[in-house]
């Protein structure tokens, strides 16, 4: 572990929920980073299966055929924050699972009750062998701090406010935040937090998650917040 790591102990578990374009997948890359531990982005899994499931021709709207693949699939990720790379059934879909096509689609999967157990289960698996390969484990999705990881040693909720969220997602998908770049992200940002709503509490934080919003942080405060937040968690917890 890096010298911004906590000192030592068990492994360094931290679980990051947010909403859409809250920063949560880039700052918790960087938290992985600073602190030298192994990455699990929960929410590309759903994303890899919704690619899976189409190109095996599935109807995701077939909620039972959906979880028979989701039951036994060929997925692979790397756990190095600085090389994030997802692999279905030896294809390499890491650019492929951020298409509008999978933004688009995606909800089917990630609101199919019968998905979600198993996908859960399946993080919590990889959030162990990630924290015992790397010392720890930087885990962040939608439902991390309350139903796969409420044991973890650090949850946080990163959250913004709408207007943020869809400044910096137009910012990512489309290199520009002004007017119709941010009216063509508005379905796809808003649309997806409401129908993941309804099967996750990812908007306000549980008792035990320490919520922090960066409405009007940059990046590199953004990051430091997390920061100072598993430092006085994690010390606390360990003195």
């Amino acid at each position: 572990m890096s010298a911004d790591t906590p000192s030592t102990g068990p492994a360094l578990t931290i679980a990051i929920d947010g909403p859409s374009g809250s920063g949560k997948s880039s700052v918790s890359k960087a938290v992985a980073t600073r602190l030298g531990v192994g990455y699990l982005d929960t929410g590309a899994m759903y994303r890899a299966l919704t690619w899976w499931c189409l190109d095996q021709g599935v109807d995701l709207t077939d909620e039972a055929a959906v979880v028979t693949v989701a039951q036994d699939w060929p997925l692979e990720q790397t756990t190095d924050p600085s090389n994030q790379r997802v692999i279905v059934g030896g294809t390499d879909v890491t650019a492929d699972i951020r298409t509008t096509e999978i933004s688009s689609q995606v909800s089917k999967v990630a609101t199919n009750v019968g998905v979600r157990p198993i996908l859960q289960q399946l993080q919590r698996d990889r959030m162990a062998a990630i924290a015992a390969e790397t010392g720890g484990v930087v885990a962040e999705g939608r439902d991390i701090t309350t139903v796969v990881a409420p044991d973890a040693l650090v949850r946080i909720l990163l959250t913004a406010s709408e207007e943020a969220r869809l400044r910096r997602r137009s910012t990512e998908v489309h290199g520009t935040a002004d007017e119709a770049a941010i009216a063509a992200t508005r379905d796809q940002v808003l649309r997806r937090d409401r129908d993941d709503s309804a099967v996750s509490q990812f908007t306000v934080a549980a008792d035990g998650v320490v919520t922090v919003d960066t409405s009007d942080l940059d990046f590199d405060e953004s990051v430091e917040a997390v920061l100072a937040v598993v430092a006085s968690v994690a010390g606390h917890a360990r003195a």
